[in-house]
């Protein structure tokens, strides 16, 4: 006795039901909880359905997607490329800026220093104005 398994072929296009999860997915966690206020306006078992799927998927805990994929992104700039004159000018460059923000930091530094001496200044003088003026009057 021989068996004949009968395969069918994977489709490359998927069906509604995948298209508009990912769909949803794309937009975010408001898309998901605006289908479901809708599902549950329009039609309550829907909105239900959409809820428990939320849940049983953890789509509802879960943070949004594009903000991890950002977040991957920003944190592949600090890996080496591969190429070393590359990465040697990326790395020559990275100092460069670290050094030009340190002295930047320096000059407002010494910036704010002048200008809380200038201020300090003015003040002394509008005091010992003021004293002269009360001691010419006395």
């Amino acid at each position: 006795m021989t068996t004949v398994t009968q395969t069918t072929p994977l489709t490359s296009r998927p069906g509604w039901f995948s298209r508009a999860e990912h769909w949803l997915d794309s937009k975010g966690k408001g898309a998901w909880i605006a289908a479901m206020v809708l599902g549950f306006v329009f039609f309550w078992p829907v909105g239900l359905a959409l809820l428990f799927y939320m849940i049983w998927s953890k789509r509802m805990f879960t943070s949004c997607s594009r903000k991890t994929t950002s977040m991957r992104h920003g944190m592949s700039a600090m890996r080496p490329s591969g190429n070393s004159a590359f990465d040697a000018y990326k790395s020559d460059t990275l100092r460069r800026l670290e050094d030009e923000q340190q002295q930047f930091e320096a000059f407002l530094d010494r910036l704010r220093d002048a200008k809380d001496k200038a201020e300090f200044d003015q003040f002394m003088n509008e005091r010992a104005d003021k004293s002269d003026k009360s001691a010419d009057q006395a």
